[in-house]
């Protein structure tokens, strides 16, 4: 239920944002709104408290919201309210902005390696992955995981391109427990 209230209520918002040439300011703001919600645990705690009516929540996101967002914003905020919807408003604002990204043809990349890469080995790989793909820019996530001894992770979207040599060696370690079982089956 939550994906299609995203999708939904993100479509229309993407739309509205196309239609309107808004798509920068509403991505900043789609932007600006999780991170209160996120990092506000007071905000998130009246906006689901039982007690506390609907109309005083519609008053919270007017105090909290109102002037510091476009009024369309403002407005999504207070139907997803008035829908009993507000609980899904990060994932709203998430679809969102991955629709703009989208849109803008901006990729997000997670890269995982042994070890912190200098800023010409980030420069490279960033390059690499814009000659492979059909974006135009992207933005990068940089982890450091030990357990992959050397190589790299990247993952955009739902692709992942695993070059890390622990994955490597369990492949290997993989076929030649495969090659035992054969050679096992065989024996007399």
């Amino acid at each position: 239920m939550a994906k299609l209230v995203s999708n939904v209520y993100g479509d229309a918002l993407f739309e509205l944002a196309v239609e309107t040439g808004k798509v920068d300011a509403f991505l900043s703001e789609a932007e600006g709104i999780i991170d209160v919600i996120q990092n506000n645990d007071g905000f998130s705690q009246m906006m689901n408290h039982p007690k506390i009516n609907k109309e005083e929540k519609l008053q919270i996101i007017d105090d909290v919201f109102k002037g510091r967002v476009s009024d369309e914003l403002v407005g999504l905020l207070r139907m997803l309210e008035e829908k009993d919807h507000i609980k899904d408003a990060v994932s709203v604002f998430n679809y969102f902005i991955e629709k703009v990204y989208e849109y803008k043809k901006i990729g997000r990349a997670t890269v995982s390696t042994p070890m912190e890469l200098t800023d010409t080995q980030k420069a490279d790989v960033e390059k690499r992955l814009l000659q492979t793909t059909d974006y135009s820019s992207f933005i990068m996530n940089y982890t450091v995981d030990p357990e992959l001894i050397g190589g790299m992770v990247i993952r955009i979207k739902d692709r992942v391109v695993d070059s890390s040599i622990k994955t490597q060696i369990n492949k290997l370690s993989h076929e030649l427990s495969n090659i035992q079982l054969k050679v096992g089956e065989c024996a007399p």
